[in-house]
């Protein structure tokens, strides 16, 4: 009997492991650029424009060299872009269209910065990054709108100044985000790098 009772539950055990979000591969946004690639075949592959790979990656023509390694845009799937819509709206909820698109943009370019986690599910549910995540918000449903920004904000990956960081003055008073360099300012939210 305590056999199987140790059996069931290390099954139950497995089947939570193996549900949970899936953390991105190391690498995954990257191509390492091979003989015959062009930036058209390379971007048709993943499903991204010429210029968003040239924006990441500070390309000004077509020149591409074997071995060179390209930054790629991060790709969502339809639960991870659900997942950011949700932040987007607990954060900038009463922002301008700009600024939810702006707060996407950072949680994405974290995703890409050596600095934070490797996966958009981590980088949302590293420990006190976002108020949403740490008061509950986070689990209320995205209008239309923060879904459009987070549409928006995959689109325009590479065009951006490289914010990783946003704040409401308003609210957060941090020397560390006084140090930061202001990228931009849209309404409440200063966006820094």
């Amino acid at each position: 009997m305590l056999k199987r009772m140790i059996v069931v539950g290390l099954m139950f055990l497995c089947a939570l492991a193996f549900t949970g979000p899936v953390q991105a591969e190391e690498g995954l946004n990257t191509h390492e650029v091979k003989q015959g690639d062009t930036l058209y075949k390379i971007g048709m592959k993943y499903g991204v424009s010429v210029q968003q790979i040239q924006a990441m990656n500070d390309i000004y023509g077509t020149m591409i060299y074997p071995g060179q390694e390209l930054t790629l845009p991060v790709t969502l799937e339809e639960w991870e872009k659900d997942l950011l819509a949700r932040l987007v709206e607990a954060e900038a909820k009463g922002e301008s269209y700009a600024g939810q698109v702006a707060v996407a943009t950072v949680v994405l370019n974290r995703v890409e910065s050596p600095l934070f986690p490797d996966s958009l599910y981590g980088v949302i549910y590293q420990s006190h990054q976002f108020e949403p995540v740490d008061n509950g918000h986070i689990n209320y449903p995205a209008s239309h709108t923060s879904r459009q920004a987070v549409e928006e904000a995959l689109s325009f990956q590479g065009f951006d100044g490289g914010s990783l960081f946003f704040y409401n003055p308003g609210k957060v008073s941090s020397a560390y985000h006084n140090d930061r360099e202001v990228t931009v300012v849209i309404g409440n939210h200063v966006f820094s790098k």
